[in-house]
Order: C-alpha cells, then sequence, then structure tokens
C-alpha cells in the first residue's frame, strides 16, 4: 500500500508542508501516479536511513 502525503508526514513526525518541500527539491523517493504523489513505506524507511546521523565521542 502506497501512503498520501498526510500518512507519510506522519509516519515520519513532520508536517505534510515539510513532506511537500522534500519532494519539491527531489530529496525523497516518490511515485507519482497521475497528479498524485504517493510514497511506499520501505521508501520512507530508506530516507530515514540514509538521513541518519551517527554520535561522535569527543
Amino acid at each position: 500500500m502506497l501512503l498520501n502525503i498526510d500518512q507519510a508526514a506522519e509516519q515520519l513526525g513532520v508536517t505534510p508542508r515539510f513532506v511537500r518541500r522534500l519532494v519539491a527539491q527531489r530529496r525523497i523517493t516518490y511515485h507519482k501516479i497521475g497528479k498524485y504523489v504517493r510514497f511506499h513505506p520501505d521508501d520512507i524507511d530508506d530516507w530515514i536511513a540514509e538521513n541518519r546521523i551517527e554520535a561522535t565521542n569527543l
């Protein structure tokens, strides 16, 4: 099942506006179905993993 912008925002814990910005900047993988933007849950998980920043011990 593909997620809409609101569902993706909820999964990420951000606003739908932020998700729209990620799409506009092509910073997140999405599917364009007609005029609709949809997200696969695995793509959301991959984006989270790719943007993880490891803590360093100073």
